[in-house]
């Protein structure tokens, strides 16, 4: 007879779990047959003594199976059904355009995204800035959306992997969120309960990354191409550049705004078009609806240059509530800040470096994030038109421009972008921003 602290005992003392003991632990967290103390107990042992990769595959199918599985064979899709996951960042913005970009080159994107927490922006806020927008639709909507639009892009529904709610929610109270493998079975037990054929994880590096260090990023990516591949869904990850803000706006209703201009192709930050090109490129490849690189970008450029991209988001938007002429107006419907101003240097110089996780807290700061689940966000806050590393700012080019609600809000958005950007004479090394790929061999 299998008993929860013996479970724990063994994986206390290093030994390696069975799949039958981990699906029996995992039980217990969603049945409720397993106490906060063991599930706490349980976080702390894996935290200290890790995880083989057979315990995080059957860690994560577990987790998976602990609620629905959503099944996409019963729709008669013509074509993959593919989704990308990131670990977070701030002005990442990628996912509004990278659903409809997809889709227009004829995949399925059956995006289940988050709110942001901390200092990284979360996709539902973005979409909670468009009026009407339902983040949290049945699911024969959401299934008629994906087949007919061919992307639909919302939040959890409230059976996907429910062990995972409970477990996250008491290592987020006993300091065990940092390991890898429940990182690993926390992130893809949700994907994957989606019931997708093929994920493409953009795992953020440097000043603005979830993981602390370049090499953690590394070894967060492995641990997911292994174990999601193991559990069945084709999977690669890119390790993409977090050291400034990617896109060239930081907020809510502001990143929408950019997201428009980008699929209108009124204005493309290069950042920012880079990542998204990258991220899609590869979803292409590993859905096969592409046989080389090449010829993936040249299908993507050419739904964007040909109103395709934009077409399936003001579809999207307006099959899932918003308004159906979002795409011609949008500027009337996203709310905007009563005081939109320039933050100027202190003095004048080149952008030499960015504390990109600092950005992301002045705009909690300002009410765009929240530092609790239950926070209540301000969409139209944020900043805008950030200068890029190795830019020349002055009283002429500003730092960014902020979207505040008082001269107070201002007051203190200028000081922290002061401080969070430095500015000197000396121009930084160009790095790329797709720094590694990480493939299953």
């Amino acid at each position: 007879m299998l008993l929860p602290q013996e479970i724990i005992r063994k994986k206390r003392d290093g030994g390696e779990l069975s799949r039958e003991e981990i699906a029996f632990f995992v039980k217990g967290i969603t049945d409720g047959n397993v106490s906060e103390g063991q599930i706490a107990a349980f976080a702390m042992a894996v935290y200290f003594n890790g995880m083989t990769m057979k315990e995080r595959i059957a860690l994560t199918e577990a987790m998976r199976d602990s609620g629905e599985v959503l099944e996409w064979r019963s729709l008669g899709l013509d074509g993959p059904v593919l989704d990308k996951h990131s670990t977070g960042g701030v002005g990442d913005v990628v996912s509004l355009m990278l659903g409809p970009m997809v889709a227009a080159c004829g995949g399925y994107v059956p995006m289940i995204s988050g709110h942001g927490l901390g200092h990284t922006g979360g996709t539902l806020d973005k979409f909670d800035a468009i009026p009407g927008y339902d983040t949290a639709p049945n699911n024969a909507l959401f299934r008629k959306v994906v087949k007919e639009v061919g992307v639909a892009i919302i939040g959890q529904t409230g059976n996907l992997a429910p062990a995972d709610r409970r477990f996250y929610a008491i290592r987020d109270v006993t300091a065990t969120v940092e390991s890898i493998p429940l990182i690993t079975a926390s992130i893809l037990s949700k994907k994957l309960a989606a019931g997708l054929a093929v994920l493409v994880m953009d795992v953020k590096a440097g000043s603005g990354a979830f993981m602390p260090t370049f090499e953690k990023s590394v070894e967060l990516a492995e641990s997911i191409v292994e174990v999601a591949n193991g559990a069945g869904c084709r999977t690669s990850a890119l390790i993409t550049n977090m050291d400034q803000v990617l896109a060239s706006s930081a907020g809510n209703a502001v990143e929408v705004r950019e997201a428009v201009r980008y699929l209108r192709g009124d204005k493309r930050n290069p950042r920012l078009h880079e990542v998204t090109m990258a991220l899609c490129a590869e979803m292409l490849l590993l859905g096969k609806l592409a046989s080389s690189e090449e010829e993936a970008r040249r299908k993507l450029q050419t739904v964007l240059d040909n109103g395709e991209a934009a077409e399936r988001f003001a579809h999207m938007v307006s099959a899932l509530g918003g308004p159906a002429d979002f795409m011609d107006r949008y500027d009337d419907y996203l709310e905007r800040a009563p005081i939109v101003r320039p933050i100027y240097p202190e003095k004048e110089g080149v952008v030499e470096a960015m504390d990109t996780r600092a950005v992301g807290l002045a705009v909690v700061a300002l009410g765009g994030g929240r530092t609790r689940p239950s926070d209540p966000i301000d969409y139209a806050v944020g900043f805008s038109d950030f200068a890029a590393l190795g830019e020349r700012v002055d009283g002429q080019r500003p730092l960014a421009v902020a979207h505040v609600r008082s001269e107070a809000q201002f007051k203190e958005a200028q000081r922290r972008i002061r401080q969070a950007v430095q500015v000197g004479e000396s121009t930084p090394e160009p790095k790329p921003m797709i720094l590694k790929k990480i493939a299953k061999e």
